[in-house]
């Protein structure tokens, strides 16, 4: 049966390198891997049993006229045959099974990792480099392992070949010791060049993934700032530049598979020359010259798999060297414990000293990085030059990275990260949307299961959906929606459009109803009007709980309470709207600069806006 990996624990991989990666895929299947180099050797050696019979049912059978001999001969062929036909069977099978246990785990560990290391991994590795560790890697690494058996195989058929032939001539055995090892010696420069032009192949068609990927995330946005032509011209340059790469290791590959067809023919042609000139001679019987033959053109198979083995250990030394690389990363260390004390606020927990309460009733959040306090009750509007800043704010506000912030003056970093995530949500406008029914999405999984073992288990939370909804002004996508909040929707809600998705993240995070939400840009794909309703209505939904709006919409910032203008990664000023549009030039232009209204920075002007 084949392994069911996805359902149980793979392991912990070795990360060392690509061959302790590879030697670990090896050692997690030892029983299988020793079955496939059984049968894998019993088949290569099978191969060279049938030359030795034809030879004896030459010599016994037709050059001695014995009818009786010739029969048992090609009986023994027939059998032969067939035990060689099972032997490939099973062989081929068990092989089948190690290279998909391989692919599993590889897959497991894999998926495990990305689990782990979450956040952490979009400014590590980009999305293109996951994806192509995830379609090719895994199975360049897995295909690796064929050389346990019929590499293995090839090696001791290869050995025992080279004996017989010694029985015959010492000359034809020199021959077959030398002549083997010399055609390595010829492909080997090919391989190290196919090693090096690989890694870069890879490399860059992990990047062209990754921005092909980034393209189509925001081909509207280019699409409306004119920026779709420039992009599409970029894209195809770098797209020249990996198919160019690409002729590269076609070149390389097309070489070593010429030579590993080529050689062993012209190998094959040189030793039977050889015989023939000795069968010729009287050193050997026509019996053993078409044994020889057979010998030798047996020898093509194993020597074929040690340099097609040889190519696929490049390839998968590469892919491994990539899941490696993913597997060494190490989720970013945010601090402090994970599970929560007795609740009694700063105090230090007896039985474990470095565990602190959170505070028992809301409090500000202050980050030391950017002189940042964001005040309790309170709607606040960061608007931050630099949008990658703004998301770095975040990620300390809400745990995400190891930061000084504080909560009410004790360190977040103290405070169990369980407290932590359960009253400090950072919602961020692209955060992933799993597949299910509307309604699902929308609640929180533990809602969804209670809900689901009420006796009346649609109704429970609906009021409160409908009120998230209308917040967010997402009332029509329910609406538009051909079973409303039951309909079924697909992973990332790809049926939706960009703003429609926004909205129900948006939703989501306020049927949350965290003690402090933080929200990272929240109406970037919703046109005007919409957002300035969301704008009137989060800050009554949000109305004496802490929320903190990260963007540079004047239509947002208009509503909140208070407004922190981040530049050059430190709060240059604060306070209303309003005062900052007269009083700071910078923050003036940094979100007239996202306005449709080219006189939004006239305060009277953005007010008005909102009767």
């Amino acid at each position: 049966m084949p392994p069911q990996i996805p359902h149980s624990d793979p392991g912990t991989p070795e990360t060392g390198g690509p061959m302790r990666y590879l030697w670990w895929l090896v050692r997690r299947q030892p029983w299988r891997v020793l079955r496939g180099s059984l049968l894998g050797t019993a088949w290569m050696i099978g191969l060279s049993v049938r030359p030795y019979l034809i030879a004896r049912a030459v010599d016994d059978g037709l050059r001695a006229g014995d009818t009786r001999a010739l029969a048992l001969w090609v009986a023994a062929i027939v059998v032969a045959g067939v035990g060689l036909s099972y032997l490939g069977i099973m062989r081929h099978r068990t092989m089948t099974f190690i290279r998909e246990d391989a692919k599993a785990r590889s897959a497991a560990v894999v998926l495990r990792q990305l689990s782990r290391i979450g956040a952490v991994l979009p400014r590590r590795v980009a999305a293109g480099e996951v994806a192509t560790i995830g379609g090719s890697d895994i199975d360049w690494s897995a295909q690796v392992l064929t050389l346990t058996g019929p590499g293995v195989g090839a090696v001791v058929a290869y050995a025992v070949i080279a004996v017989v032939l010694w029985s015959i001539s010492p000359m034809l055995a020199l021959c077959i010791l030398v002549g083997v090892p010399a055609v390595g010696l010829v492909v080997g420069p090919l391989l190290r060049r196919l090693e090096r032009a690989e890694s870069v192949y890879r490399k860059q068609q992990g990047a062209l993934t990754a921005r092909s990927g980034d393209i189509v995330a925001g081909l509207r946005v280019l699409a409306g700032v004119g920026g779709r032509d420039l992009f599409a011209r970029r894209y195809a340059a770098r797209s020249r530049d990996l198919l160019a790469e690409g002729y590269r290791v076609g070149a390389v590959n097309s070489w070593i598979d010429a030579a590993t067809v080529a050689i062993p023919g012209l190998f094959l042609a040189a030793v039977v020359w050889l015989t023939a000139r000795m069968a010729v001679a009287g050193d050997v019987t026509i019996g053993e010259l078409v044994a020889v033959y057979g010998y030798v053109a047996t020898l093509i198979v194993p020597v074929w798999f040690l340099l097609e083995g040889s190519h696929q250990l490049i390839r998968g030394r590469v892919a491994a060297r990539r899941i490696v690389a993913l597997l060494q990363l190490a989720p970013d260390d945010v601090g402090g414990p994970r599970s929560a004390p007795d609740r009694r606020s700063g105090v230090p927990d007896r039985r474990r000293p470095d565990v602190v309460s959170a505070p028992e009733h809301p409090a500000d959040l202050h980050d030391p990085v950017t002189g940042l306090t964001i005040p309790v009750g309170r709607l606040t509007g960061v608007a931050a030059d630099d949008p990658s800043a703004a998301l770095a704010l975040a990620d300390r506000l809400g745990r995400y990275v190891a930061s000084e912030s504080t909560w009410d003056g004790v360190p977040l970093t103290g405070i169990a990260l369980d407290e932590v995530r359960a009253r400090i949500l950072v919602a961020d406008h692209d955060s992933y949307l799993f597949p299910g029914t509307l309604r699902d999405i929308l609640l929180s999984r533990t809602e969804s299961d209670d809900a689901r073992l009420n006796d009346d288990p649609l109704s429970a939370h609906d009021d409160r959906i409908t009120a998230a909804l209308r917040a967010a002004s997402a009332e029509d996508i329910v609406d538009a929606l051909p079973a409303g909040l039951d309909t079924v929707i697909d992973a990332r809600a790809r049926t939706l459009s960009g703003g429609q998705r926004q909205r129900v993240r948006l939703a989501r995070a306020l049927l949350a109803e965290p003690e402090v939400l933080i929200l990272v840009d929240p109406t970037s794909a919703v046109d005007a009007h919409t957002e300035a309703r969301i704008a009137e209505r989060l800050r009554v939904a949000r109305a004496g709980r802490t929320t903190v709006v990260l963007a540079t919409s004047p239509l947002l910032l208009s509503r909140t309470d208070l407004v922190a203008h981040l530049r050059a990664g430190r709060i240059v000023a604060t306070g209303t709207h309003t005062d900052l549009l007269q009083q700071d030039p910078g923050y003036r232009h940094l979100v007239a600069r996202d306005s449709a209204d080219p006189d939004v920075d006239r305060p009277a002007d953005v007010e008005g806006a909102f009767p």
